[in-house]
């Protein structure tokens, strides 16, 4: 494995990073809206938040967001089954997994622009509707969320935030082909105006997969349309559509026929922005939706489904927030957030679709129609005491119709001892409500379902040298969780049902560094370490990675080795995984409007699994051409 390690290091070494040298900012100076809803330095926030900029979104030409952010996130990975598609239902992959907490149960949000983003019946993320076609940056926060975002927020948010477009009219266009007849085309334009501004992007992906049964395709498309109204005011719209089909192979072991999802998403959004001087802030109203058809599929020795489990649901929202500074070093955030949450669900003869009645199981309700309502507010306060030192504190208060009422207090110290340097001490609340199924579908539903809570420390230290060209950073944390949900037999009910289970901890470090050696050449590198006290899915005790780019006036490269350990693939057997992978891309711009790109993953052709039973493929290659104008 040391052999191996060293070859891995040599061959990324030697391919090399595309420079940062542009970022003078670096980021210890990088402003970031997440950790506190309003644009901030990130050295002035308690929160611990990475950002992955579009230059390295797309510096592997992937599709989806979700794989570039396994690598350079440190505590966050994401599972996968294939070479294209995550699915939905049962054996999905693309769960979101950050220091334990995980996206599959709703402890971590992914928001577009600030907004939830999630199938709001079983409260998991769609992976397969967050593209890099949409994304300007993505920005991380690693720890409670819920003071600026609610539930969900719990462990965290990823949000994704959308493209901003450059004077004049712009158009790219992107297509590949490679591995198992993997397709993947991307159109995209903008044009800035005057006062006008827009943005549209069009995408297309699918693949055979490398398992018998495992089909995937995908298409969609984002549009962006703003106008100035004022130096101060801006207004803007933007719609994001997409449908995908997923194909689920069943595990190595018991391999499924007719397993197939169709699943339709999309979200609509208005936004008014104001800045001024002293204050600036937004109104939004949003609307979240999906509808989703699904054949969980037989084994060859068991008769086809004769019904298809379909479901839709919808989130709504209103959130509106104000940020101001009226007094010296301070600044004050006020928020408001109202969602109603809507989700319905049966079963439909998969033959004559007829829809199905079902059953009342056990104070469970089925089909389910049911809408519940949450609002909660929200204030925050920085305050400078000295030149070298902050603090930050904030409270938000929620009700939800069903769980009852949530506090999540926030707050940190910012210490700065030395130039471009913070050492921060956070401690924060977060918390997630139960979801639509765990009250109310099936058998196993329990109405009397509290809100699982969070309690996050953390100390971080951050400095930047050489003027930004290098910056390294490290943390550890210590997280208590309590009412954490589980499926258990409930003496009070009698039977097997969800229940708020009692308490869990933990704790882990993270270390991250990068260096922007000279215009041409440039290394990152993210190390983190997870103890937990019971045994996790998909949350690896270790994982490393070492990238290194290189970029030119015709030529670009990038490379990374990734290493994971002590990966859980199943909580049942508990049994985990180990496992080393190298990913490289390389470019050829000719001319500046054109580049020919390749890109191959999992080079050594490990096998490994990120999940119980579903080996992903061994080296792939994907190729391709760019052509901006």
């Amino acid at each position: 494995m040391k052999q191996k390690l060293l070859l891995l290091s040599l061959i990324c070494l030697s391919i090399n990073a595309k420079a940062e040298v542009e970022k003078a900012d670096s980021i210890m100076r990088g402003v970031v809206v997440t950790g506190t809803c309003t644009p901030q330095a990130e050295s002035n926030i308690a929160a611990t938040v990475t950002t992955v900029d579009r230059e390295q979104l797309t510096a592997t030409e992937r599709i989806s967001v979700l794989p570039t952010l396994s690598e350079l996130v440190p505590s966050l990975f994401v599972t996968q089954r294939g070479v294209m598609g995550f699915g939905v239902s049962t054996n999905a992959a693309g769960g979101i997994n950050m220091r334990g907490m995980s996206s599959a149960t709703g402890q971590v949000l992914v928001l577009i622009d600030g907004h939830p983003q999630y199938q709001t019946i079983y409260n998991h993320a769609i992976a397969d509707a967050y593209q890099t076609m949409m994304a300007e940056r993505v920005e991380v926060v690693r720890s409670p969320s819920s003071l600026f975002y609610g539930s969900h927020g719990m462990g965290g948010v990823v949000n994704i935030i959308t493209r901003k477009p450059a004077d004049g009219i712009h158009t790219e266009m992107n297509l590949g082909a490679g591995s198992y007849n993997s397709i993947q085309a991307e159109v995209h334009n903008s044009m800035l105006a005057g006062r006008f501004f827009c943005d549209i992007t069009l995408n297309y992906q699918g693949s055979d997969n490398h398992r018998e049964n495992m089909d995937f395709y995908q298409y969609g498309g984002f549009a962006k349309l703003g106008y100035d109204i004022t130096a101060n005011w801006r207004v803007w719209a933007s719609a994001d559509l997409t449908h995908f089909a997923a194909s689920n192979p069943g595990p190595e072991s018991a391999p499924l026929l007719d397993a197939r999802q169709w699943v339709n998403r999309g979200v609509v959004e208005a936004t008014a922005e104001n800045h001024y001087a002293r204050t600036s802030g937004e109104i939004s109203v949003y609307h979240n939706f999906g509808r989703h058809k699904i054949n969980d599929g037989h084994t060859a020795n068991t008769a086809p489904r004769d019904f298809l489990f379909r479901s839709q649901d919808a989130l709504t929202g209103i959130s509106a927030h104000q940020s101001g500074s009226f007094w010296k070093g301070g600044q004050i955030t006020l928020g408001v957030d109202f969602q109603r949450i809507h989700g319905e669900a049966w079963n439909r003869d998969i033959n004559s679709d007829v829809r199905l009645n079902g059953t009342r199981e056990q104070n469970a309700h089925y089909p389910l129609d049911k809408t519940i309502t949450e609002i909660g507010v929200y204030a925050d306060i920085t305050q400078d005491i000295t030149s070298w030192f902050s603090i930050e504190a904030g409270v938000r208060y929620d009700n939800h119709s069903e769980a009852g009422n949530d506090w999540a207090p926030q707050g940190g110290l910012i210490f700065k001892p030395i130039r471009d340097a913070q050492l921060k001490v956070t401690a924060g609340r977060g918390f997630r409500a139960p979801s639509l199924n765990e009250m109310y579908l099936y058998g196993v539903a329990n109405p009397d379902l509290e809100s699982e809570h969070l309690w996050n420390t953390e100390l971080a230290w951050k400095h930047a040298v050489c003027g930004g060209r290098f910056t390294y950073g490290a943390n550890v944390f210590y997280m208590k969780a309590s009412n954490l949900i589980a499926r258990m037999m409930v003496p009070e009910l009698g039977r097997v049902a969800w229940y708020n289970t009692g308490e869990t901890e933990h704790c882990g470090a993270e270390v991250e560094a990068a260096w922007s050696i000279n215009k041409h050449w440039g290394l990152n590198t993210n190390h983190s370490y997870l103890h937990t006290q019971k045994v996790v899915l998909a949350a690896p005790k270790y994982k490393g990675y070492l990238g290194a780019n290189y970029r030119s006036k015709h030529f670009e490269a990038t490379a990374g080795v990734q290493y994971v350990s002590g990966l859980c693939t199943d909580v049942a057997t508990e049994d985990k995984d180990n496992f080393c992978l190298v990913n490289a891309s390389v470019a050829w711009r000719p001319v500046e409007q054109l580049k020919l790109w390749v890109r191959g993953e999992n080079l050594l052709a490990q096998r490994y699994y990120t999940y119980a039973g579903y080996p992903m493929p061994k080296a792939t290659v994907m190729a391709g051409i760019h052509v901006a104008f």
